[in-house]
């Protein structure tokens, strides 16, 4: 069965910004369906035209690119609450593909709708551009960690980064989350090596700093990753919830 926004488990999660009665009424009629989908499907295709839009309402995945050789540059992960298809909706083709990790349930939007959004609800299209601003905001992050930080320092950003949104999503347990990537999933967004990743990975391990195996992560010293990746752990920021 379809849910209803009214009855959406991601708006009880303390990250999202709270609807309005209008907005929520507004996104009753905005959402057209669902979308139910197995791991390792691909969603979206690079240059393709897609008639929708969506929002991640559970299961994980992950945004990539890739090179006429065939190497490939994961740009995001993605998690419950994550807004996908703004790009391909506003610019007319997807700049990127999607993959799922895991089942996927997404809630569907019509690309036809997107301006409907923007003419009689500004405060929720204000919501979709400071999705933007943050997706922005987030790569040159990304950018930055994979041009300066060194290859232990890149892989402790990565899991220090993960383990947060997904805590802030209300899915940890104690210092662990699940995490159903591959190694080299994380390699390729980080232009790493498979084999200097998974190094590191063992070398963050050894340590007692962080330990990723059998699909999940676990924080062993939160303090030594902060310090290994050269970051400061940022407080919960309420996001807008498509």
């Amino acid at each position: 069965m379809t849910t209803s926004c009214k009855n959406c488990p991601l708006r009880k999660k303390e990250c999202f910004m709270p609807f309005s009665a209008q907005e929520l009424s507004f996104m009753e009629t905005f959402k057209s369906g669902e979308l139910s989908v197995d791991a390792k499907t691909t969603i979206q295709i690079e240059g393709a035209k897609t008639p929708h839009l969506y929002t991640v309402l559970s299961g994980m995945g992950l945004r990539y690119k890739t090179l006429e050789n065939g190497r490939r540059q994961v740009i995001n992960f993605l998690m419950p609450g994550d807004f996908v298809g703004l790009q391909a909706g506003v610019m007319g083709e997807a700049g990127h593909s999607v993959e799922t990790a895991t089942p996927m349930v997404l809630c569907t939007f019509q690309r036809q709708d997107l301006w409907r959004l923007f003419q009689s609800h500004p405060s929720r299209a204000y919501d979709l551009v400071w999705l933007a601003a943050s997706e922005e905001a987030f790569l040159g992050q990304s950018l930055a960690t994979v041009g300066q930080r060194t290859g232990v320092e890149r892989v402790a950003w990565a899991l220090l980064k993960l383990y947060e949104r997904l805590d802030h999503r209300g899915l940890t347990k104690g210092n662990s989350v699940a995490l159903p990537f591959r190694q080299q999933d994380l390699a390729d967004a980080l232009g790493l090596s498979l084999v200097h990743t998974n190094k590191t990975l063992s070398q963050l391990r050894s340590r007692r700093v962080a330990d990723w195996s059998n699909g999940a992560l676990t924080i062993l010293d939160r303090e030594k990753l902060q310090n290994s990746a050269m970051m400061d752990v940022e407080g919960m920021e309420q996001r807008p919830l498509i």
